[in-house]
């Protein structure tokens, strides 16, 4: 017979979802109000203006997806390319095959730029691309690869596109809220995200945010957007900054009161403020890795804070471990993906995830296991190493 389910407390080091703090989940537990209530339309836009503050834009069309992240990012795609374009896609992970897959499905045409995972994007290859395509009009990239762990120069990008007369579509999943982002000061059209990553909440909702050039083009198509859901032109009728709104879809009413606490938090504590603590961490969880004896996938000079790729040790049972962190711990750690399966750890440190605790209980849990499996590591050493770091913060 059915019964409740009551999970585990885990502690969720992954590449998502990250762990969600009892203000954002207590947030979620509020009482349900109707989607088109006043109160409602009130925090609607209270959640509108927090997500130009995190995305650190002024753009009008700026709301969170009624679904997970891989709706926003088809509802950037499905929004701008239109049957016959070309788009010059960068690929150095799993997200931008999944950006190549979006292009297809719109009838554009995707001119691949490739680099090896766990490198970024090479803009010398992009501006080689532009040159070879002048009649590209957008440019998508994945701004934080969470398959490797790596972050590209979404600045020089967004420039090389604006140069060519291009729109720029960005991946920032993973790096909203966890390292800088600037939508306004890049120059980025659009941009999409997910709530379960750097802040903190809990999965279901998309933030995206497009620059008036994309509402432009967007009001210009020639052919309808292939998705009813995902139009903006529909959605911003209900997501519009007056106060009567159309009726599109029901809001998922408590997903959103999370975000809105979520967000608070963001704003609370301040996006330089959580940028350091992030990175803090990050440095004390290298830290201690590194004296353990294991090495990082990622160059130091384009490693992702909150997303940490460490190569696995030659010898070591990759399943055994994660089961074990998992089974023995209640810590879940991510695997390596594509070509990296098997090959390294995905280490997360994101939002509420992020922090002191969680570095020192993750290195010591990973020592524990290693050591069980006769792995050539350094006992002893990793937890001194990141309270180095910590001391020195």
């Amino acid at each position: 017979m059915s019964s409740s389910f009551f999970p585990p407390q885990r502690t969720l080091m992954g590449p998502g979802p990250s762990d969600v703090s009892s203000r954002v989940l207590g947030a979620l537990a509020r009482p349900t109000i109707g989607h088109l209530d006043p109160l409602f339309v009130q925090l609607m836009d209270e959640v509108k203006a927090l997500l130009q503050f995190a995305f650190q834009t002024n753009n009008a069309l700026t709301l969170p997806v009624s679904a997970p992240g891989s709706a926003g990012m088809e509802a950037c795609f499905v929004n701008l390319v239109s049957p016959g374009d070309k788009v010059i896609v960068c690929q150095n992970g799993v997200f931008g095959g999944r950006m190549k897959e979006n292009i297809e499905r719109c009838g554009g045409t995707a001119v691949l730029v490739e680099d090896s995972w766990g490198e970024p994007v090479d803009v010398s290859k992009v501006e080689a691309a532009f040159d070879d395509h002048p009649d590209a009009a957008i440019l998508a990239f994945v701004h934080a690869e969470t398959s490797t762990g790596v972050f590209s120069d979404a600045a020089a990008l967004c420039a090389l596109a604006a140069r060519h007369g291009a729109l720029s579509i960005v991946d920032a999943v993973t790096s909203l809220a966890g390292i800088e982002v600037l939508v306004d000061e890049w120059g980025v059209d659009a941009m999409y995200s997910g709530t379960q990553k750097c802040l903190s909440c809990v999965p279901g909702l998309s933030p995206v945010t497009f620059s008036s050039r994309a509402e432009e083009r967007i009001k210009h198509r020639k052919h309808k957007v292939q998705s009813w859901f995902l139009d903006m032109q529909l959605v911003m009728g209900y997501w519009g900054g007056d106060n009567k709104r159309a009726y599109h879809h029901t809001a998922p009413v408590n997903n959103l009161y999370a975000l809105h606490e979520a967000l608070l938090i963001v704003k609370e504590e301040g996006l330089a403020e959580t940028q350091s603590r992030h990175l803090t961490n990050h440095r004390a969880l290298v830290a201690g890795l590194e004296a353990m004896g294991l090495s990082m996938a990622v160059a130091a000079n384009c490693r992702l804070p909150q997303l940490n790729s460490v190569v696995i040790p030659e010898g070591v049972n990759d399943a055994a471990l994660r089961a074990a962190l998992l089974n023995e711990f209640d810590l879940e750690i991510g695997a390596g993906l594509g070509g990296l399966a098997g090959k390294t750890w995905r280490i997360g440190l994101m939002g509420f995830a992020s922090n002191e605790r969680n570095v020192m209980f993750c290195l010591s849990a990973m020592e524990t296991v290693l050591q069980r499996q006769e792995a050539p590591i350094k006992t002893g050493k990793a937890i001194q190493a990141a309270r180095l770091v910590f001391d020195d913060a």
